[in-house]
């Protein structure tokens, strides 16, 4: 399946098909009418939240962290106790490698400092309090924070509640293109007042799964540097966008390499089915080590007021996979499937005659993807054929499986073809 999923994108359909136990005969011309007359389910859900499902449509947890867990509760050695408020060290340690690698400049000469949070969420909010004192100014700082369009809808009111209320957008996804459009982007960066935070995902981006290339990474890096912006970067599924931790992290690493500083936060939940134990992480990234030990009391302050101290089972999990990148196995098959249901989804909608091209499918990560649908065509799919999307046709690949793909692909197919 690897070689299938990363090496050739062009291949027999039939194949595919057939991987999942999908079977269209290509001899049989497909009609509207015969799509019409398919069985409707009570309600398929394609937006639901950033999980990984399973082939079976069910969110799980790897058999690797099943076994850390037994592991962990047979020895007799491993005594659980409270954390410091900052959280297990060497669940820190490791999710600020896996971030900026071990050989960082950034972590040799301690300018760094990692902080458990008890979700993503967390994490994002924690980093929103530190922003507020985060420039060597009399008044509290209190924006401007630039979100992507589109992004997660929850971002905006998480900087609100940590008394950020000047939240603006910046151009991300294009309609037309049906990718990101980094002209305009830079264009709305270019206008940003000194100062003003930039939130970027720097792999997987949500909801679109459109991400930015390497060079034009290189580009925005220089323009936020010259408009002296400042980057929080998010990294909610580390690995689930391309299999390998480095090469989700390279923004951050990139970042970092030209002696900026940022902030990053991490989760570790989707990519390891932590979902009730939730693992998050805030990392933190100076010029100089000078005011690391206020950044960290500061922090430690924020903390008890939140949440007083993070849970440590979930993070022993991630600290103990995280150790030996051997372990991300079934994280690689994970990502492969979802690449697979692209290559697949793009396929049949070829192969029914469906309009428009379907490339970007296959050319967008992560859990999520935008198929381009307008609000008419998501309004038909919900009304007519029970299938729910998010805004733009954005939809979980995940949620889609050798059960309900042909549904899923005949669905779009109609939303298109059918006057609404």
């Amino acid at each position: 399946m690897s070689a299938l999923c990363a090496n050739n994108r062009t291949y027999n359909c039939e194949i595919l098909l057939n991987i999942i136990g999908v079977h269209t005969p290509q001899s049989s011309p497909v009609s509207v009418s015969s799509l019409c007359t398919t069985v409707v389910p009570k309600c398929f859900c394609l937006r639901p939240p950033a999980k990984y499902y399973s082939e079976e449509g069910k969110t799980f947890e790897l058999r690797l962290v099943g076994k850390i867990k037994q592991q962990l509760s047979a020895d007799p050695t491993f005594c659980p106790e409270y954390p410091s408020s900052l959280g297990l060290t060497e669940f820190t340690r490791r999710a600020t490698e896996v971030a900026l690698g071990k050989s960082s400049p950034a972590i040799v000469e301690n300018r760094v400092l990692g902080i458990q949070t008890p979700s993503f969420s967390a994490a994002v909010r924690l980093g929103a309090e530190l922003l507020t004192h985060w420039y060597k100014v009399r008044a509290v700082w209190c924006g401007p924070v630039y979100l992507s369009s589109p992004c997660d809808d929850s971002l905006a009111g998480i900087f609100q509640a940590a008394g950020i209320e000047d939240i603006r957008e910046y151009y991300y996804w294009d309609d037309k293109q049906r990718g990101v459009c980094l002209e305009k982007l830079l264009e709305d960066l270019e206008r940003a007042p000194e100062q003003s935070v930039v939130v970027l995902s720097a792999s997987a981006h949500y909801p679109t799964g459109a991400d930015l290339t390497q060079k034009q990474w290189t580009v925005i890096t220089q323009l936020i540097m010259r408009r002296r912006l400042f980057p929080f970067l998010l990294l909610p599924a580390q690995a689930l966008c391309y299999g390998d931790l480095n090469r989700d992290a390279w923004p951050i690493q990139h970042f970092a390499s030209q002696g900026m500083e940022l902030l990053c936060a991490q989760s570790f939940s989707h990519c390891f089915g932590l979902y009730g134990e939730a693992v998050g992480h805030l990392l933190c990234v100076l010029k100089q080590n000078s005011p690391l030990l206020s950044l960290q009391s500061q922090a430690d302050r924020i903390v008890k007021s939140l949440w007083a101290q993070p849970s440590v089972g979930g993070a022993h999990v991630v600290a103990t996979v995280l150790s030996n990148p051997a372990h991300l196995g079934e994280v690689k098959r994970m990502v492969e499937r979802c690449m697979l249901i692209r290559d697949i989804l793009r396929e049949k909608l070829r192969l029914l005659g469906t309009p428009g091209c379907w490339d970007h499918l296959t050319q967008q990560g992560g859990l999520f993807c935008c198929t381009g649908l307008n609000d008419q065509q998501v309004e038909f799919l919900s009304r007519s054929r029970h299938v729910s999307l998010l805004p733009r046709g954005c939809l979980n690949v995940s949620a889609i499986n050798g059960h309900n793909l042909e549904y899923v692909t005949d669905s779009i197919h109609l939303a298109l073809t059918t006057s609404l």
